[in-house]
């Protein structure tokens, strides 16, 4: 089921806020988003989570790179697929892939 739309950390600082309340709560407490406990059910969406959760880690040092999250998004795709028809990893992928994007332009 879907429940009302909520913007992340409207609970802790309302719907109105401003950058200083958001960085205080983000930077300051160092707060993230709850992911809703359906999602960690779900068996690509759970691993998702963990992988997102993975890139806030507070080390930079122990944040996943770029490339090891485009990695785990392909797997979790591959592992998904075949069991769920409307994964929600297999949209994102499809709609976020690279053959769909227009050419990057050269910088020089």
């Amino acid at each position: 089921t879907v429940g009302e739309f909520m913007l992340p950390f409207e609970e802790e600082i309302g719907q109105r806020t401003s950058l200083q309340e958001l960085q205080d709560v983000v930077v300051h407490k160092k707060m993230r988003p709850v992911f809703k406990d359906t999602w960690l059910k779900h068996p690509g969406l759970s691993q998702l989570c963990e992988t997102i959760e993975e890139c806030w880690d507070h080390d930079a040092e122990a944040r996943l790179s770029a490339g090891c999250v485009e990695e785990r998004i392909s797997q979790i795709t591959k592992t998904t697929v075949g069991t769920t028809s409307d994964c929600p990893v297999a949209i994102v992928m499809s709609v976020t892939d690279d053959d769909d994007l227009p050419p990057k332009e050269s910088s020089t």
